[in-house]
């Protein structure tokens, strides 16, 4: 890969430690929008529709708006539409690429062989649900502080976590931040009830031990969840509609 492509790739893909967008993502974005297909646009891509399906889930999930309008049809097909907010996406990628590509080019030259040490800045994050909100609430004085996060349209998550963390994170009304939680501390129909989100499942994909389901919520989010043979919610199939529930000390809060 050439160095300018590091460059813009480096630059795009990570805003404050946490994986953004990125040139594939766009690309799959400018597909459907081209294409109103993700099955067709997965195909043009070289993705799996599971990929597909999972990356436009992803973008969704992380801005304050969906970029895709989509009715899951599995590898047959559904339609799909880019919307405004999602134009908008693409328009601003393009934009910065064109500007940014010439800048961080002249900027590895200068740094020579220590342009290397760039890439060791960013980090990544095995949580498969990470949901962009705002913080409308922090409540606590004592060692843990309950915050509340908005992810539009009625839908909320509440998070436990300490004191030091919120002052940390510089927590407070008003201030973007980003959910993070592992797909096996959400359960369906059962477990804690610090968060109880309504949901449709839209994805199952199972195997002998495990099954991942994809749960359609409000405000264009969707949660990813874990099952085993012995859950209660192993049968269930597409189309179900569902209760995930998770326990606010198992949400892990990030900031840009």
């Amino acid at each position: 890969m050439s160095s300018e492509a590091d460059f813009s790739a480096s630059l795009i893909l990570k805003r404050g430690g946490l994986a953004r967008v990125g040139l594939e993502r766009i690309a799959l974005l400018e597909a459907v929008a081209r294409l109103g297909s993700i099955s067709a646009a997965a195909k043009e891509a070289g993705l799996s529709y599971k990929g597909a399906w999972d990356g436009v889930q992803a973008l969704n999930n992380l801005f304050d708006a969906p970029l895709v309008s989509a009715a899951p049809g599995g590898k047959s097909g559904g339609n799909a539409e880019v919307t405004p907010r999602g134009q908008a996406v693409i328009r601003a990628f393009r934009a910065a690429e064109r500007e940014v590509s010439a800048a961080f080019a002249r900027l590895e030259a200068d740094l020579s062989g220590d342009a290397e040490l760039l890439w060791s800045l960013g980090l990544r994050t095995s949580a498969r649900n990470a949901l962009r909100g705002l913080v409308t609430a922090v409540e606590g004085d004592g060692v843990t502080a309950m915050v509340t996060l908005s992810l539009g349209e009625g839908l909320a998550l509440r998070s436990s976590i300490t004191r030091r963390s919120v002052e940390d994170l510089d927590l407070a009304p008003g201030r973007p931040s980003i959910a993070l939680i592992k797909s096996s501390f959400v359960c369906i129909g059962e477990g804690d009830g610090d968060n109880r989100l309504a949901g449709e499942i839209v994805d199952r994909e199972a195997g002998e031990t495990s099954a991942e389901v994809t749960i359609a919520l409000a405000a264009g989010k969707s949660l990813v969840a874990t099952l085993k043979p012995d859950d209660a919610a192993w049968a269930l199939a597409v189309g179900a509609k569902v209760e995930a529930r998770i326990a606010a000390a198992d949400i892990i809060l990030a900031v840009d």
